[in-house]
């Protein structure tokens, strides 16, 4: 660049000055994107000339000169051209602008020196290259190679919004600059004072940038939150803000426990290739030796997959007591991955294996602090899967084989069953019959389990531990007190179900929706001859093979009121079912519908069952009445206020079955319990919506719900209150009455408080809460949370309520780091990315 400006000024006498502002184009072979350590802009930062303080002082932008491509070609514009034949300098000065290849420089004054083969740029120094970085200085000097050379009062913008200052910067080679007195920062500079330190920034003696490693290296250096020194390291390293991978120590991670100590980690990151990496984390503990850990991860070309593996020689097992833990070699493989087949189909899997089930909860390890998302709501299984998905425009298939690991002390590993396999698919066909939509879907699941499991419901039985398999007295375990939620065993069903339905509106403006439906079940079970189960289902081998034809029709009748004030709708809603009875009602086993739970959600569901081993028999009426309202003004209020009868035939819900499900629900007789919901928004920030069931003979409250909630610009506030009435037959001997609260407010641009407190208004206590404060930007994250909660502690037998601290704090480009702290007994706590 520097010599075509020569030879474009050879042609001039000799101290020939051009004082009138005119453009040199020529070509030119030294890449001009090159100027100035482009490699430092990669950092980041902002600080004054001193870069002792954060300074911000940026002078307005000049006019760029017209960009000439890549080209070769380049354009340099300035007020006066000076040329001195006698001395082989060059220089252009006043509103000095080069651009070259994307690349513009701008500065008070230009000059190149022949001799030495300088180029020398004074006052007011801003280069802007073609990816956005911008370089701010009081003067550079580099060689015509740019390979070598120095920069006071250095600054530099990159496009990734990081900045760096230094008092003075030298380059080497090419490849490293080193910052003299260097400030760096992922903050923008505070808009109301420029000269106001950020909210965070490193200082240091000296910032070396490796442009070939890509690296930072900081000496001396010291961490500052708004210009106070918090924090003093005599050396550190990062990679620099443009490397996503790289090879290096991550941050580290701090845990403590009762039985293997004091745990300090500092993970090794290896970045092997594009497409996988390792990470190595030794743990090493006070009490229990070293904790090996290691992970493997690759992503293909249509997805990704992980193995890590752990394993510990321990040096005291017997500080686990009676534990699972009590051995001296421990260890575990853990696995997960998932692949796209095509553009609908997804492969998958996850797979844990130990050498004992308690060994993730012992060291809270990642499978551990994966599932449970947080350190107190913790997960007590491990789960592992095989499965494959895929969905359709109208269509969706599932297939998945399940085992679970149970981790807590309460659980009994043969009481969990094992699915070989789950299959869900469901269609809608694309063309109609007879004028309707038709669909179809089918489950097929087949599970095995060892153990039976049996539930108290009474007080004497969860008291005297009649239920338990260990119980003296097996004849205890009776429906009258015990619930057999998991049968032993093998139990397959396989279930296909077509529909058909149709609407249409009669001239009148009647809605009437004739629907038609049927299912098929097989079943085989075998169901061992443990002691107690013969009371609720017949063991040994069972098939049995059930059909369930239905045909219905819904009417909806609705009526519309339009006022200067808003839209009125008054719809009345009428649903009669034809079918037979349930057949082996109450003799098969029930594994996925055992929950029932009946409000307006499922008023007008021909099946209310949750799952498919329970099916609706027996001709029953859903009638109902809603209205909704919509103001002019805006605001809508809802209601729905309905019945259910059974009008012949057995009522599936009044049958007992091995989990007693439609028990206490408000379907078990003839006419069931009224149902309503009353949901209300004045405008968008407020709603308001209640749920009831009321007894058909008495209208006393069975179930009731209350919530409301509000969402401001600042702040936003939800309040849930529940009522629930006993449901012995269930096992809830007693009435359940509580509320849950949760809210935030936003305090300042960046400030959020937030909460919540669940309150049992039966034992008039509050039971679980969290308190917390958080602050966000676009370069810092901080959190602190007090929280409560049950946890599992060393293998316990029960759940105990545990009160901790959770401290998050996030530096851009530097890590993420947080740590918890019990305050309620023993101490746990993490430091990691």
């Amino acid at each position: 660049m520097i010599a075509a400006l020569r030879d474009e000024l050879f042609a001039l006498p000799r101290r020939t000055i051009v004082r009138s502002k005119r453009s040199l184009m020529a070509s030119c072979a030294i890449p001009l994107a090159a100027l100035l350590l482009a490699g430092a802009a990669d950092l980041a930062s902002i600080s004054s000339a001193e870069a002792q303080s954060y300074t911000y002082n940026p002078r307005p932008a000049r006019p760029r000169p017209p960009q000439t491509g890549t080209d070769g070609q380049m354009l340099v514009q300035a007020t006066e051209v000076n040329y001195d034949y006698n001395n082989q300098r060059v220089s252009a000065v006043g509103n000095v602008q080069m651009f070259f290849n994307g690349t513009s420089v701008e500065a008070d004054r230009l000059v190149y020196d022949q001799n030495t083969k300088r180029l020398r740029a004074e006052g007011n120094v801003r280069m802007t290259d073609a990816t956005g970085k911008i370089t701010y200085a009081n003067m550079l000097d580099l060689s015509d190679d740019y390979r070598d050379g120095f920069v006071d009062s250095l600054r530099v913008d990159t496009a990734e919004d990081t900045r760096i200052a230094a008092s003075r910067a030298d380059r080497t080679d090419g490849d490293y600059n080193v910052f003299q007195n260097g400030v760096y920062t992922a903050c923008a500079p505070c808009r109301d004072d420029p000269k106001k330190p950020p909210l965070w920034q490193v200082k240091g003696a000296r910032i070396i940038h490796d442009q070939v490693d890509k690296m930072l290296y900081f000496e001396n250096a010291q961490l500052e939150f708004f210009g106070v020194p918090m924090a003093y390291l005599p050396y550190f390293s990062t990679p620099d803000p443009t490397v996503k991978r790289k090879t290096g120590f991550l941050m580290p991670f701090y845990t403590t426990n009762t039985t293997f100590g004091m745990g300090f980690e500092i993970p090794f990151y290896w970045a092997l290739a594009p497409d996988y990496d390792v990470t190595l984390t030794p743990r090493i503990t006070t009490k229990q030796g070293v904790l090996m850990q290691g992970e493997f991860r690759q992503r293909l070309m249509d997805g990704a997959y992980q193995i890590r593996a752990y394993g510990i020689s321990q040096s005291d097992p017997a500080a686990f007591g009676s534990a699972p833990g009590n051995r001296s070699l421990r260890g575990g493989v853990d696995t997960k991955g998932e692949f796209a087949l095509n553009d609908k189909w997804v492969f998958g899997w996850e797979g844990v294996l130990l050498s004992d089930r308690a060994f993730f909860l012992d060291y809270r390890l990642a499978q551990y602090r994966d599932s449970w998302g947080s350190f107190l709501n913790q997960s007590t299984e491990a789960t592992s899967q095989i499965y494959l998905s895929g969905v359709g425009n109208r269509s969706y298939f599932d297939l998945r084989a399940i085992h679970y690991l149970g981790w807590a002390s309460a659980d009994i590993q043969g009481q969990i069953p094992v699915i070989h396999p789950v299959l869900d698919y469901s269609k809608t066909l694309d063309r109609n019959i007879f004028g309707g939509e038709v669909s179809f879907k089918t489950n097929f699941t087949s599970l095995s389990r060892q153990t039976a499991q049996f539930d108290p419901i009474t007080t004497i039985a969860n008291t005297t531990s009649l239920c338990l398999n260990t119980s003296a007295d097996p004849a205890a375990r009776m429906p009258s007190s015990c619930l057999l939620r998991g049968i032993p065993g093998t139990y397959t069903r396989a279930t296909a179900e077509a529909q058909w339905r149709r609407s249409f509106t009669d001239p009148y403006g009647q809605i009437w929706t004739p629907f038609a439906s049927i299912r098929m079940d097989a079943i085989d079970s075998s169901v061992s001859n443990q002691p107690g189960v013969s009371n609720y289902l017949p063991v040994g081998d069972t098939q049995a093979f059930r059909v369930m034809p239905t045909i219905g029709l819904e009417y909806r009748y609705p009526f519309i009121n339009v006022q200067p004030w808003g839209t009125t709708t008054i719809e009345p809603i009428a649903q009669v079912i034809v079918r037979p009875n349930e057949t082996y009602a109450g003799k098969l086993p029930n594994e996925d519908a055992q929950s029932m739970v009946f409000d307006t959600s499922n008023l007008f569901s021909v099946d209310k069952f949750s799952g498919y081993d329970r099916v609706e028999g027996g001709g029953r009426a859903n009638v109902g009445v809603q209205a909704t309202t919509q103001f002019d003004r805006g605001g809508a209020i809802n209601v729905l206020f309905g019945q259910s009868y059974q009008l012949f035939g057995q009522n599936s819900y009044a049958v007992r079955d091995t989990t007693n499900t439609g028990l206490d629900s408000g379907l078990a007789t003839a006419r069931s319990d009224y149902v309503g919901r009353v949901s209300y928004s004045p405008n968008s920030t407020y709603k308001f919506t209640t749920r009831a069931r009321l007894d058909e003979a008495t209208l006393d409250v069975n179930r009731f719900e209350a919530e409301a909630s509000a969402s401001f610009n600042r702040w936003s506030v939800s309040v849930i209150y529940g009522n629930y009435a006993a449901q012995p037959d269930l096992g809830f001997l007693t009435r359940r009455q509580g509320i849950l609260t949760t809210g935030s407010i936003k305090v300042a641009s960046n400030w959020v408080v937030s909460g919540g407190a669940r309150w049992d208004l039966e034992a008039n206590r509050i039971n679980q809460y969290i308190v917390g404060a958080g602050y966000v930007d676009d370069c810092f994250v901080m959190a602190v949370n007090y929280v409560t909660g049950y946890s599992y502690a060393n293998y316990g037998t029960t759940p105990t309520l545990n009160h901790s601290v959770m401290l998050q704090i996030g530096l851009r480009t530097i890590g993420m780091g947080a740590m918890q702290q019990s305050v309620s007994g023993a101490s746990s706590g993490v430091f990691g990315q």
